[in-house]
């Protein structure tokens, strides 16, 4: 089964409340989507409503959702009790309610840390802080969930790898569908429903498509002939013509878990200009890469790829980091970045993204899911990088 299974969130509570107890905690609260999946395997659209789940010391996993979510969490998540909610806002505010259940639980006056107090602003939420609802002693442990969830398990990994497979797939297709004239929007369309098709007809009862996204999915977001200098676009429904710069972006999300694929495309014989920034690109790739193993700082992988551009005379075309780590959610820590002293170690999963963006020309951007190994790296998604394997003709 490619899921998560409950031996596995089992051995996360165990650490959990291990890191917990080393912090004098009597209790976790957890209010992120992705920690709460990783806490409770129960992925869920966020919206208004408050969701929330709560580590106890002793390893009880509580989950709280609205009502509308009640009977979807009985029956996917791995919490050992779920409480709900009628309504967001009701006539009794939701974190009222939770304030209300803990109090109820025996946690008034303990030491509780949180990752978020209360619940984020999200789709216009306006409500209290737990702080304000319940009578404790609080501190700030975002980091004590998203540490652990750095380093990926088996399972995990198998989730990542089985998505950057379906990720080749719909960007197989993506590539033998581009052609001059075409909307960017129907050669997208047509690439990810496909894929999305194939992955539902092969996996059908062995994965679950959790969340905003499923199956599997390839497109430009825009990032089209001089459109793709904007390193993060949004779709312009350009009509792809002979001469442009394409940056493509794929994935597909296995049971909550997406890999990242990307790759620069030339529509026609590229010309001298674009020849050089793509092969420049793949240079910036290939120092990131050789740098990456354990023991390294992700800064120092950012630092040689910085280097490389002032070697090469590139810093006016320099927009980002080297790359960032990616699960649960889509850019998690850590980060391939100067700011980011974390060290890599086995078991981590970044994507690895150089960029050269230039003004009138374009955008030049690979970007593969890897998986920091005790040697080295292993890539999760495999798919052509040279020049002549993405010319389309």
């Amino acid at each position: 089964m490619l899921v998560i299974s409950r031996r596995e969130v089992e051995g996360r509570i165990s650490r959990i409340t291990s890191a917990m107890a080393s912090r004098g905690l009597d209790g976790l609260y957890l209010a992120s989507p992705a920690n709460v999946a990783y806490v409770t395997n129960f992925i869920f659209i966020p919206t208004e409503r408050p969701v929330a789940a709560f580590v106890s010391g002793g390893g009880e996993v509580t989950l709280f959702v609205p009502l509308l979510e009640y009977e979807h969490a009985l029956r996917y998540s791995y919490a050992d009790r779920v409480v709900y909610y009628e309504e967001y806002p009701g006539e009794r505010h939701p974190m009222v309610v939770i304030g209300e259940e803990l109090r109820r639980m025996g946690f008034e006056g303990r030491r509780l840390g949180y990752d978020v107090d209360g619940y984020g602003h999200v789709f216009g939420y306006r409500g209290p802080r737990l702080s304000d609802v319940l009578r404790a002693s609080y501190s700030y442990e975002r980091d004590l969930v998203e540490g652990l969830r750095m380093i990926k398990s088996r399972e995990e990994v198998e989730l990542l790898r089985e998505s950057g497979k379906w990720a080749g797939l719909a960007h197989r297709l993506l590539q033998e569908y581009t052609r001059p004239g075409a909307l960017e929007d129907e050669v997208s369309l047509r690439a990810s429903m496909e894929a999305t098709l194939a992955m539902a007809r092969a996996l059908r009862g062995i994965y679950r498509p959790w969340g905003w996204t499923y199956g599997a999915r390839a497109g430009f977001r825009g990032q089209v002939g001089p459109h793709s200098y904007y390193p993060h676009s949004h779709t312009i429904h350009a009509v792809i013509k002979r001469g442009d710069v394409l940056i493509t972006g794929a994935t597909a999300m296995v049971s909550g878990y997406g890999a990242e694929l990307e790759r620069t495309m030339i529509v026609g014989e590229p010309t001298g200009e674009q020849e050089k920034y793509f092969k420049l690109m793949l240079e910036a790739r290939r120092v990131a890469l050789e740098t990456i193993r354990p023991g390294v700082r992700c800064s120092d992988v950012d630092r040689a790829v910085r280097r490389f551009f002032k070697e090469k005379g590139l810093e006016k075309h320099w927009r980002h980091h080297v790359g960032h780590g990616i699960g649960l959610e889509y850019h998690e820590a850590p980060f391939l970045d100067i700011g980011d002293n974390t060290e890599l170690k086995p078991g981590m999963v970044l994507t690895v993204e150089p960029g050269i963006y230039v003004e009138g020309l374009g955008g030049f951007r690979h970007s593969d899911t890897i998986l920091v190994t005790e040697d080295g790296y292993e890539k999760l998604t495999n798919y052509p990088e040279e020049l002549e394997e993405l010319v389309i003709t």
